[in-house]
């Protein structure tokens, strides 16, 4: 049985709605462009992810979980 360790590659603020992709190439959270315009959200929010316990970090063999 092969175990795979998963990360998160989206994420969005519960709270002010800032959006992010994760980037591999750089290895930094990147906020997310729609039709050209950053979703930024608010510069003064502490954010709140919507990654919550519904995440599988774990994958084994050939399961696909959402990201």
């Amino acid at each position: 049985m092969t175990v795979r360790i998963r990360k998160p590659t989206d994420r969005r603020c519960k709270a002010c709605g800032r959006r992010e992709h994760w980037d591999d190439e750089t290895g930094v959270w990147r906020v997310t462009r729609d039709d050209g315009e950053p979703q930024a959200g608010s510069v003064f929010c502490l954010h709140d992810w919507n990654i919550n316990g519904t995440f599988v970090p774990f994958e084994e063999d050939g399961d696909v979980a959402e990201a």
